[in-house]
């Protein structure tokens, strides 16, 4: 049986995703601005956390913490990403961004788990809280965390880490605020209480906000096809193509949290030609966003059924 294959390489568009040179410097000086200012309020806010014996304050420095260690990481895999292929590394080392990412998610959770146990131990012997002070550090803190994720604004679509550092900082200036509001009740109100059931809520917020991403990076480490591409209409995409009457051996995975592949086999009795590959291949680039692409073509009838059909 005649076999056509048809790859598209690094260097063909990737629709309206396309992470040019650009792009990936402005991520990068966001990820250096964004840990450089981060690690500092981290020390700031942990010093303060300890003399106005404020868990809230502890909790949200912990937590912010570990976005620095993701932001670090994050970054660490796009640099390594960047490296060029080897006769062993054939795909380079773009996979460590989703290795980076599972570890991101990984290393938030360990750290909530870490500040919970702390937050109970407030919660049992509560302690007088300078209310003043975490009201003047958490303030510092929507303005860290909120310029941290408008630098990551720009480049947070089709990326998971850079998504994923978005929403972290996102959520901390939210987080932030909310450390204000109850550093003021406790200074008014006097409700020791207050500070560690306040450092429960942001326990909370920031484990369900990070639920979807610690699923993503998960179904990402398992190859399995990424978010926002739809296989059943890639199946059906191929299958509508000139001549096809069969699809089979369809597989769709991440190459990193940027690349996506894709090889198929596709049944098509007239065979093939340059053109009909050529418009293929930028086809499903641009409804699909997938830039890696393998397309085997079998110009015979579909073999023991093991393909669909357009017309079963």
């Amino acid at each position: 049986m005649t076999q056509h294959h048809s790859h598209a390489g690094h260097d063909h568009s990737h629709g309206g995703h396309h992470h040019g040179p650009a792009d990936l410097e402005h991520v990068g000086r966001s990820f250096g601005w964004g840990i450089a200012l981060n690690l500092a309020f981290v020390a700031a806010e942990a010093a303060g956390g300890w003399w106005a014996n404020s868990s809230a304050l502890l909790s949200d420095a912990g937590h912010n913490l570990s976005d620095v260690l993701s932001l670090a990481l994050a970054w660490g895999a796009m640099l390594l990403g960047k490296r060029p292929t080897s006769a062993r590394y054939t795909y380079g080392f773009k996979g460590i961004s989703i290795q980076a990412a599972l570890l991101n998610a990984a290393l938030l959770y360990l750290a909530l788990g870490i500040i919970l146990w702390e937050t109970i131990s407030h919660l049992r012997h509560p302690e007088p809280v300078n209310g003043q002070l975490v009201m003047l550090l958490a303030g510092a803190g929507i303005v860290v965390n909120g310029f941290t994720a408008w630098l990551f604004s720009r480049g947070q679509q089709g990326d998971v880490n850079v998504r994923g550092a978005y929403l972290h900082m996102l959520t901390d200036a939210l987080v932030s605020v909310g450390v204000v509001v109850g550093g003021a009740l406790v200074y008014f109100t006097g409700w020791l209480w207050l500070d560690p059931a306040i450092s429960f809520v942001i326990l909370g917020i920031v484990a369900y906000s990070s639920w979807g991403l610690l699923r993503e990076t998960v179904q990402l480490s398992l190859q399995a096809v990424p978010t926002g591409i739809d296989p059943t209409a890639v199946r059906r995409f191929l299958l509508a193509q000139p001549g096809v009457t069969g699809v089979h051996d369809l597989h769709i995975w991440p190459l990193s949290t940027r690349d996506t592949a894709l090889t198929a086999h596709l049944v098509r009795p007239s065979g093939t030609d340059s053109g009909f590959l050529h418009d293929l291949q930028h086809r499903i680039q641009d409804e699909f966003n997938i830039g890696h692409i393998t397309v085997q073509i079998e110009p015979g009838a579909c073999a023991h059924g093991n393909c669909d059909a357009e017309h079963p």
